[in-house]
């Protein structure tokens, strides 16, 4: 029965990242009717909103997309920097609505860049102490490995707004200038709506874990 959560977690994970790769791939065939690429996406919409100090520069890969906060640069994927996609307009807008949370001070990405540390830590902690705890039959060490994996779910679910936010952000930019038809507008939805699918299944799949710890605790007591 342990093994349940884990099949179901596998398959949530796989499912989500199918999806977002399909379709990802699909819009990133169809070019946008302004020819604009990522990068001046990504650059349009920050001087919009009167940012003029975040870098954009390419990073090798694919999906490789992120903004740096330590170094206020958005880093765009060799699918997106350079190509005029429906797709690649998207996701440079999405980072740049990064840039602009931090640029507003928007709270919930405040507050998962403090935590960011402690869940890096937490997630390692937590796992060190539940093995060692079914190993010594331990309840105790369970139920504490336990609480720094409630730690690493709850930066999860911080997450959640955190992204959701910078893709309304990325499409109601595009809905209010008119960059893109409403048929490309749409493609753009479904392309961050796939990536947040990502982050949605991840909590998913870290709360399956924790039922299946939760029961292995109750089965060590």
């Amino acid at each position: 029965m342990y093994w349940i959560p884990v099949i179901i977690s596998l398959l949530i994970t796989v499912i989500a990242q199918i999806h977002v790769h399909s379709t990802f791939s699909k819009f990133s065939k169809i070019g946008n009717s302004r020819g604009l690429t990522g990068a001046e996406a990504a650059r349009q919409m920050l001087l919009e909103n009167g940012i003029t100090n975040v870098t954009i520069e390419p990073i090798p890969g694919s999906m490789t997309d992120h903004y740096d906060p330590t170094t206020n640069t958005i880093r765009l994927s060799e699918d997106v920097y350079n190509v005029p996609s429906v797709a690649a307009v998207g996701v440079a807008m999405h980072e740049a609505g990064h840039a602009l949370q931090y640029a507003s001070g928007y709270a919930p990405i405040r507050l998962r860049n403090a935590i960011v540390k402690s869940t890096n830590i937490s997630s390692w902690v937590s796992y060190f102490l539940v093995l060692i705890g079914i190993m010594a039959s331990s309840y105790n060490l369970m139920t504490l490995g336990i609480i720094f994996f409630c730690v690493v779910i709850f930066f999860q679910l911080v997450t959640l707004p955190v992204e959701f936010n910078a893709s309304g952000r990325a499409v109601r930019t595009l809905q209010s200038g008119g960059w893109l038809t409403a048929e490309e507008i749409s493609g753009v939805k479904q392309t961050l709506s796939a990536a947040a699918l990502t982050y949605v299944a991840a909590v998913a799949v870290s709360l399956l874990h924790l039922l299946r710890l939760l029961a292995i605790r109750g089965n060590r007591r």
